[in-house]
């Protein structure tokens, strides 16, 4: 390691005190829902159950974590105890906006499930899940990620419930769902969750999502009255507004876009490189919408098509169009994150206000993870990224973003220093730590640096 380097990696990246500061922070938004000091209590020690590195993350393992003898006091939490999880999820998105907002904020939609046996837990039942890529036995929802250029996470989330269910009032009322249930498909579900985040104020300025949300007109709708722009994905059989009538998106791009429209871009940097693809735009009869045309490089014959609408004063190039379809992936690392390291599926409860609490406090220690490191990113630029593959390693390759599982390592590994360390020994315990994350992470964006030349150099 150069001098320089080592300079840089003994620096600390984050102030340790932070950790606890934000996890404060988010608790006090939370206490005022609590009448109570023992569901407030524990409700804060399910939290830090949720980001400790357990294998399981339910009640019992929960309160064994907490030093608790049994775990009465979490499973009532998610129960019986009296505390509004409407208005949790509401405090947990000012938490995460307060601290994300950025120009270019996107809102995105998204479905993610949980297999689960059985027919009793709530909103059961045989149907497709990304999950496990194929018909299952599992329960379904519907999530809302909050993505700006500071950081993302899920800030709203309901069940879908197959309309089955709203046959059988009897099984409605044993899940907790009430005799009076009523069916709401996916998209109803994102437009009262975009809803939700507009009359709480939040500031966004596109939305995106994949096909199931892109074919309503009611949610597309909703952004257009609202000034948010979109680009949602649609089936090859979506019905695009031509001067002719509508035709379907494969036929309009089969017979508008030539091969010198097709222009070569990245629509955002994956975990093997950047998101290379090449891409076409073509105009309808609707003012200011777009069919964006996706083709893979590897295979000319794979297409994807996007709906696109931008509002007036907000700019219709090609690129940053491009930009916000490769968002929409930011829910996919919120699922990824949120089942690996605060338990989001994890857990194992039947009735309805049980899941939807377990899922409000999941949403919660996500957000405070998130806000942890985009502190981080706040303070640090970006790495160095290769622009083409004839260029040369920089004397600085800069660091990797703290990522949330990283933050939820250190973050767990701080509680326990406190709570078994003297104050003045733990903090220099904890900045030995954070020198050694940054060290890890300068290290891990030469390599990012070295293999995203390679990958620019194979699609040379």
């Amino acid at each position: 390691m150069t001098q320089h380097e080592d300079q840089a990696a003994s620096a600390v990246s984050i102030d340790p005190s932070l950790f606890q500061e934000k996890f404060d922070e988010l608790a006090a938004e939370l206490a005022p829902l609590f009448a109570r000091r023992e569901p407030r209590a524990h409700a804060a020690a399910y939290v830090r159950g949720l980001l400790a590195d357990l294998p399981r993350k339910n009640c019992w393992t929960v309160a064994e974590q907490a030093g608790a003898t049994r775990a009465f006091g979490m499973q009532r939490l998610l129960y019986q105890a009296v505390w509004d999880e409407e208005a949790a999820r509401d405090a947990v998105r000012r938490f995460a906006v307060r601290h994300l907002a950025a120009p270019g904020a996107v809102l995105v939609f998204d479905e993610t499930g949980q297999e689960k046996k059985g027919e009793a837990s709530a909103g059961v039942g045989r149907q497709y899940t990304g999950t496990t890529g194929q018909v299952s036995n599992a329960v379904v929802a519907v999530y809302c990620t909050y993505a700006s250029p500071l950081g993302h996470c899920l800030i709203d989330g309901d069940l879908y419930v197959q309309q089955h269910w709203a046959q059988d009032p009897d099984r409605c009322e044993r899940a907790g769902l009430g005799r009076d249930f009523t069916f709401r498909t996916k998209t109803a579900m994102a437009l009262d969750q975009a809803r939700r985040a507009v009359a709480a104020g939040v500031t966004v300025d596109w939305a995106a999502g994949d096909e199931v949300y892109g074919r309503s007109a009611k949610l597309r709708g909703f952004f257009e009255e609202n000034g948010i722009g979109y680009v949602f994905a649609v089936g090859v059989n979506f019905a695009v507004p031509t001067s002719v009538g509508p035709i379907r998106a494969d036929v309009l791009a089969a017979r508008k876009v030539p091969k010198r429209a097709w222009n070569r871009l990245s629509c955002g940097q994956g975990a093997k490189g950047p998101r290379v693809y090449d891409w076409a735009l073509v105009a309808t009869a609707a003012p200011r919408h777009h069919l964006l045309v996706r083709r893979s490089i590897a295979d000319p014959t794979d297409l994807s098509y996007f709906y696109a609408y931008a509002p007036p004063g907000r700019s219709m190039a090609l690129a940053d169009l491009v930009a916000i379809a490769g968002i929409r992936w930011t829910v996919e690392e919120d699922f990824a994150n949120g089942k690996d390291a605060v338990g989001l599926d994890h857990t194992q409860a039947r009735r309805y206000r049980s899941w939807r609490r377990h899922v409000v406090l999941a949403m919660a220690a996500l957000a405070l993870l998130s806000v942890i490191a985009s502190l981080d990113r706040r303070e640090h630029p970006a790495p160095v990224l290769p622009a083409s593959p004839t260029d040369k390693a920089p004397a600085d390759f800069g660091r990797i973003a703290l990522t949330v599982t990283e933050a939820r390592r250190l973050f767990q590994l701080f509680t326990s220093l406190l709570r078994n360390l003297p104050t003045a020994f733990a903090a220099r315990r904890m900045a030995f730590h954070l020198q050694w994350s940054t060290w890890r992470r300068r290290h891990q964006a030469r390599a990012r640096w070295h293999h995203y030349k390679r990958r620019l150099t194979d699609l040379d």
